[in-house]
């Protein structure tokens, strides 16, 4: 299978073409192609998993000339973080389709439409090794987005769809030209165009010009991850969208920023993303959004807004991990976002269940659902504990890789990390205590406890959560190279100078089964 990744990026394309012929006058025609189309684009993506090496870099690359006279070409690949994305991408996709299935009762092709093509894009963000391609999946990703929220929101979905895109948009722009920068400064050098990601890698830019294109690249990363201030889009885009919509937002859309910095800013600006200042400044903006997002969850009303701002602090962490410039941060935060898309993922379905029975969000309206719906309860309270970061969950794992990071650069950073925590167990068992404890209002005791499709959607999440939390192995195993090649990047000879093992270095294992990548090599 020589284009398995392209078979993986258009499958959700080709739903959406049968999709097309089918009439909406016959709904549950329509919900049950979307589902198994969906279905399928995950199944797809299972074998990646399988015949991936961690040993190589980049792996399954396509390349073909797309666009010769401006040197733009299709080239896919994927190293370890881009295969968890793709995974992560995979699965949420599908799982927020099912969990639509009684969710959305209008317009229902144009909807599951819009989300298949979401689909797509995002996974295209991740395995784009062209430039000009990364950006046109980027982009991509703004349409079906704003369209999912604009239509099938709450109340304010207009205004929460408008303020969406706008934000996205000018961060988008502005990282535009940090992109064309790079490709100026490359033909300057070498008097050829070019958008290859391998072959931008090796152009160098002058400190000055490093550090305007490392906060052109800032503005379009960081609204999307969002880091504060430019979260506020975030938790009124997450409160007006639709369950499915908030899922796939929080557990891959905001993956994009963070995936931005690891890939883009710290590798190809290397000297911006270690002056001291940047680093700082970075390090400031995460741990006010650590603090800030925990402070303002305790003083919610509304059940979703409360998970959106925990979004603004956990991703909080992750930026706090880049920004150690360390393998420990740097792994503990790719591990961390791939923790995040769990459990907040998790947390908005849960969300999602409990409004298609009561139609309301107000936490003072529920209370007592431990009696009447025991299943639900258990579920969110493995899902309270994966994202508090409780051993023996996936939560855990990833915070305290980054907690071993951020110590190592600085102990002030360490404690915030502390503090951050502990002002997560806090929100999020209040949060518990208000919903699920307790005497059960008159208007609860007719709820229903969840269906087989409802459990269906939240188990293999459960099932991740407790992977990750008691057997992180595999997932390190495929982070330790592209941790360590960002690193090197970053900050060359830091290995040697700890004394630590270089996974670059090939060894005798290496040597026998090839240390590099046989179709790109590494910069």
């Amino acid at each position: 299978m020589d284009h398995i990744l392209s078979i993986v990026l258009w499958t959700p394309l080709a739903g959406l073409l049968v999709l097309l012929f089918i009439p909406s006058s016959k709904p549950n025609a329509v919900r049950w192609w979307a589902n198994i189309a969906s279905f399928i684009g995950f199944l797809v993506c299972l074998p990646l998993a399988f015949r991936f090496d961690s040993g190589q870099d980049y792996q399954f690359v396509e390349k073909v000339s797309w666009i010769p006279s401006l040197g733009a070409s299709y080239h896919l690949g994927i190293d370890g973080y881009g295969l968890l994305l793709v995974l992560l991408t995979g699965l949420l996709g599908f799982l927020s389709i099912l969990s639509s299935w009684t969710a959305i009762e209008h317009r229902l092709k144009e909807y599951y439409a819009n989300f298949l093509i979401l689909q797509s894009a995002m996974l295209g963000v991740f395995m784009a090794r062209d430039f000009l391609l990364f950006f046109v999946f980027w982009e991509l990703v703004l349409v079906p987005m704003y369209f999912i929220i604009a239509v099938w929101g709450s109340h304010r979905r207009i205004y929460a769809a408008f303020k969406f895109i706008v934000y996205t948009l000018l961060g988008s722009v502005v990282m535009f030209l940090g992109i064309l920068t790079l490709y100026f400064q490359h033909y300057t050098q070498t008097q050829v165009y070019t958008f290859d990601i391998v072959e931008l890698l090796g152009t160098g830019l002058p400190a000055g010009m490093q550090w305007w294109v490392f906060w052109a690249f800032f503005l379009g990363f960081a609204v999307k991850v969002p880091m504060f201030p430019l979260h506020t889009w975030l938790p009124d885009a997450h409160t007006e969208a639709p369950t499915a919509g908030s899922v796939i937002l929080a557990s891959v859309l905001l993956k994009m920023g963070t995936y931005g910095f690891l890939r883009f800013s710290l590798p190809m600006l290397p000297d911006a993303a270690k002056d001291p200042k940047i680093v700082h400044a970075m390090a400031l903006l995460s741990i006010v959004a650590i603090v800030y997002g925990a402070l303002v969850c305790l003083m919610q009303k509304d059940w979703k807004k409360l998970i959106a701002y925990s979004s603004v602090s956990h991703l909080g962490f992750c930026t706090l991990g880049i920004f150690a410039l360390n393998p420990a941060g740097i792994a503990g935060s790719i591990l961390q976002q791939i923790n995040h898309g769990i459990s907040t993922g998790m947390l908005f379905l849960i969300v999602g269940v409990a409004y298609e029975r009561r139609h309301t969000r107000e936490i003072a309206e529920y209370g007592g659902l431990l009696r009447v719906m025991p299943v639900f309860t258990i579920i969110f309270f493995i899902a309270v504990l994966s994202s508090m970061g409780m051993p023996g969950l996936n939560g855990f794992i990833g915070e305290i890789t980054i907690l071993q990071g951020a110590y190592q650069m600085s102990f002030n950073w360490a404690f915030w990390i502390v503090v951050g925590i502990a002002l997560g167990a806090a929100y999020l068992i209040w949060l518990f205590q208000r919903t699920m404890l307790g005497e059960t209002t008159p208007r609860n005791h007719g709820l229903t406890d969840l269906s087989w499709r409802e459990i269906a959607v939240f188990a293999p999440l459960v099932v991740w959560a407790f992977w990750i939390g008691l057997y992180p192995k595999p997932f390190f195993q495929v982070l330790e190279r592209p941790a360590a090649q960002i690193v090197e990047r970053v900050r060359p000879g830091y290995y040697a100078e700890q004394k630590l093992p270089n996974p670059l270095t090939p060894g005798p294992l290496a040597h026998a089964r090839g240390s590099e990548s046989a179709t790109e090599p590494r910069p």
